[in-house]
């Protein structure tokens, strides 16, 4: 124990981190429409490779909540084989990103673009998973889901099974909630574990007709890509989604390090790395043909809280799924599916910003409709260009804070030249104010128009000042020619 004073800290941290992230690996798989062993497989990689790796001492990695729409649109488009070639691709994108030293840019991107992603990806997280609550079929993407909900009530209603299945989610939603309020329970055993066994144990013991995890052996689930999966990536859509895979679960990890940062004491991230490692981990799940992984800020938090002191917490988490996937993957065949879809349901709410929502629209307005934008726009398009478009909105609005221009105008008593001086930044984005307040101007007097005040002059501005310069010297000339 001396030459490994935290072994009992961290050990202990494992399991508490293994206990979490069983229920969260097999949700996100079910959700995603992978087979469930594929969610561990990406666990344990998270755990024994990434938890190796240099860049964050106390992020866990495994799948997360927020690829779960991406990756289910991915395999009803392209098919299971090629998710493998996804995730080796964005894999091997997110260690040229990390080479080149990209990591630290991911910081730059707007806070309300990422919270807008991470809404968006919850409400249709939350559409989707409505129907496995009650057992039925989601009939597609994020408007379809929320447009047929009314048609899952009336089904619902009409169905003993599917109220059963709701039941069993809905109490497993409950414990979710509660179970946190209760300290000493929640030292024992984390929540999703308690609320997962508990749903369990009442479908066994009343024998509900609910619908069950399927499963197979871990090593059946495990298919690498063949060729003709990696000669998809030739196809622009697949290229599309390889890019939607990397930037999102790089922007996701970098964002959940700098959150786990602010958790503890230890050592700071490195950004580089730790993007690096994350597409160490995805190059190794897409040759296993697993999901795309993240940091998933969940665990990370329950590590850190757990008491965990050195990296080694991480990688025993690691040890663990892999013995449970090995030893008890039957284990996986008696939790009912509506237990995992609470869990998910519960993780998307979670992941919607209410409570920041209200002073950011006092305070900050635009950070507002950028969020909502975001999340409007994932939830009615995609997840890739929901995000785009939220980047092009926060880019907007700073060129537009960012453009503001003032005329100092001096109007001498006696006949002189009227003195304008332009200060700030003078961008096409304030061009129409700038020309009404110059057209404004007596017509029959000089104007002296001073732009040294201006600390940017862009080239639209520039042509439109010179040309209202002319036509006012030609209105001036005009209006001072004597009359015949």
């Amino acid at each position: 124990m001396k030459r490994f004073p935290f072994l009992r800290a961290d050990f202990t941290a494992s399991l508490v981190v293994f206990l979490v992230a069983v229920p969260l690996c097999v949700g996100v798989a079910v959700a995603s429409g992978v087979p469930a062993e594929l969610g561990l497989v990406t666990g344990v990689v998270g755990g024994l490779l990434t938890g190796l790796l240099p860049g964050s001492s106390f992020q866990v990695s495994g799948p997360a909540a927020g690829l779960t729409v991406l990756v289910f649109e991915a395999v009803k488009e392209y098919g299971l084989g090629v998710l493998g070639a996804l995730v080796l691709a964005a894999g091997v994108l997110q260690l040229v990103m990390g080479a080149l030293k990209l990591g630290r840019w991911f910081r730059a991107i707007s806070v309300a673009v990422v919270q807008g992603m991470l809404a968006g990806i919850g409400l249709v997280l939350i559409a989707g998973q409505l129907y496995a609550l009650a057992d039925a079929r989601a009939p597609g993407g994020g408007l379809a889901n929320i447009g047929a909900l009314p048609r899952l009530i009336g089904d619902t209603i009409g169905s003993g099974t599917a109220r059963s299945a709701l039941a069993v989610g809905a109490g497993t939603i409950a414990v979710l909630v509660l179970w946190p309020r209760w300290r000493r329970g929640a030292r024992m055993l984390p929540a999703p574990l308690a609320a997962v066994a508990l749903a369990t144990t009442a479908v066994r013991v009343l024998d509900l007709p609910v619908a069950r995890v399927r499963v197979s052996g871990l090593l059946d689930a495990i298919q690498p890509p063949g060729p003709a999966d990696l000669g998809r990536l030739a196809d622009v859509g697949v290229l599309g989604t390889v890019l939607a895979f990397a930037l999102i679960a790089s922007a996701e990890s970098l964002f959940s390090a700098a959150a786990v940062d602010r958790l503890h004491d230890g050592p700071r991230t490195d950004y580089d790395r730790e993007l690096m490692a994350q597409g160490a981990g995805n190059t190794v799940c897409g040759i296993l043909g697993a999901l795309p992984m993240t940091a998933v800020i969940v665990r990370s938090a329950a590590n850190v809280q757990a008491g965990a002191r050195t990296k080694a917490s991480r990688v025993l988490h690691g040890v663990w799924l892999l013995l449970f996937a090995a030893a008890f993957p039957a284990a996986l065949g008696v939790v009912p599916v509506a237990a995992l879809a609470g869990v998910l349901v519960h993780a998307g709410w979670k992941l919607l910003p209410l409570r920041e929502l209200r002073p950011l629209w006092r305070k900050h307005r635009g950070e507002a409709v950028v969020l909502l934008a975001t999340a409007i726009a994932i939830v009615t398009v995609n997840m890739f260009e929901g995000v785009l478009i939220g980047l092009l909105l926060a880019v907007a609005k700073t060129a537009w804070e960012t453009s503001q221009v003032q005329l100092e105008i001096h109007t001498p008593e006696r006949d002189g030249p009227i003195r304008v001086r332009a200060v700030g930044n003078a961008t096409f984005l304030r061009l129409p104010k700038l020309l009404d307040q110059l057209e404004a101007l007596p017509a029959d007097r000089d104007v002296e128009l001073d732009v040294s005040g201006l600390r940017h002059l862009d080239h639209a501005c520039e042509a439109a000042l010179a040309n209202w310069a002319e036509q006012h010297r030609r209105s001036r000339s005009r209006a001072v020619e004597p009359v015949s």
